[in-house]
C-alpha cells in the first residue's frame, strides 16, 4: 500500500481544524470521545469534519448526527454520513478511497482521527489502510475499538483525560446510541476499564490512546 504513514510539522498550539473518519456511526466517539471533548471544549473556534462509511439514511445516521453535536460541546460538525452497507467495506473499496479523497480535499487537518491500523474488523482495518494515501502529509491518530476480537494495539500516542470526560463520553455514547445498548460491548465498565488502563499506563488517572505508524517532525527556528 503506498502512502503508509504521516509526515508532519510541529504541531500548532490551537488546531484550527481536525478530520475525523469513521466505518460506522459510533465509531468516533466510541474511539476518541474523550479527546473530541477536550479539544472542542478548549478550542471553540476549531473546524471539525468527520466521515462515516455507512448508516445513511437510517436511525443510525440520526444518532451520529445528534452525537457528534453533543461531543462537540453544542456546535455542529461538517458530517458526511455514506451507505456503505455494513460489513462490506472491501468490496467498495474504489467508492470508499473516492470518498477519502473527496473528504481530504475539502480541508487542511492540522490532526487526523481514524481507526488504529490493526483493527480486525474489516470495515475498520479498510479504512485504516486508504486514510494516509489521501493524508499524506498529516498526523493520524489511529484509536482503539473495543471489542469481542483479540485486537487490542499496543498504542504510541496516549492523551490523558480527567475523570469528568471520561464519564462523561459514556453518558453521551449511552444517551445518542439507544441502537447500540444491547449489545455486550456497549457498557460503561468497559468504556470506564479501557480508559483506567491507557491512564495506568501514561502515569495519569484515564487517558485514551492511539497508534501512530510514523511521524516526522521538523524543528520550527526560533
Amino acid at each position: 500500500m503506498d502512502g503508509v504513514g504521516a509526515v508532519i510539522a510541529l504541531l500548532p498550539p490551537r488546531p484550527a481544524e481536525i478530520a475525523l473518519l469513521g466505518a460506522h456511526c459510533d465509531d468516533i466517539p466510541i474511539g476518541m470521545g474523550a479527546t473530541l471533548l477536550s479539544l472542542t471544549r478548549d478550542h471553540p473556534d476549531m473546524r471539525v469534519r468527520a466521515l462515516v462509511l455507512s448508516g445513511a439514511g437510517t436511525e443510525r445516521e440520526e444518532e451520529e448526527r445528534a452525537a457528534l453535536t453533543a461531543f462537540c460541546a453544542g456546535r455542529t460538525p461538517e458530517l458526511t454520513v455514506l451507505d456503505v452497507p455494513d460489513g462490506r467495506a472491501p468490496a467498495h473499496w474504489d467508492r470508499i478511497k473516492t470518498a477519502v479523497a473527496e473528504f481530504r480535499r475539502a480541508g487542511e487537518p492540522d490532526l487526523v482521527f481514524a481507526p488504529q491500523p490493526g483493527d480486525a474488523h474489516q470495515d475498520h482495518r479498510t479504512l485504516a489502510e486508504l486514510v494516509p494515501t489521501e493524508f499524506r502529509d498529516h498526523l493520524i491518530l489511529g484509536y482503539e475499538i473495543l471489542k469481542a476480537e483479540v485486537d487490542t494495539p499496543a498504542p504510541t500516542v496516549f492523551h490523558p483525560v480527567d475523570a469528568e470526560l471520561v464519564q462523561r463520553k459514556s453518558e453521551l455514547l449511552h444517551r445518542h446510541y439507544p441502537s447500540q445498548t444491547g449489545r455486550d460491548w456497549f457498557d460503561e465498565t468497559a468504556f470506564l476499564a479501557s480508559a483506567r488502563i491507557r491512564g495506568v499506563q501514561c502515569r495519569t488517572e484515564y487517558a485514551e490512546a492511539f497508534v501512530v505508524d510514523k511521524a516526522v517532525i521538523r524543528w520550527e527556528k526560533q
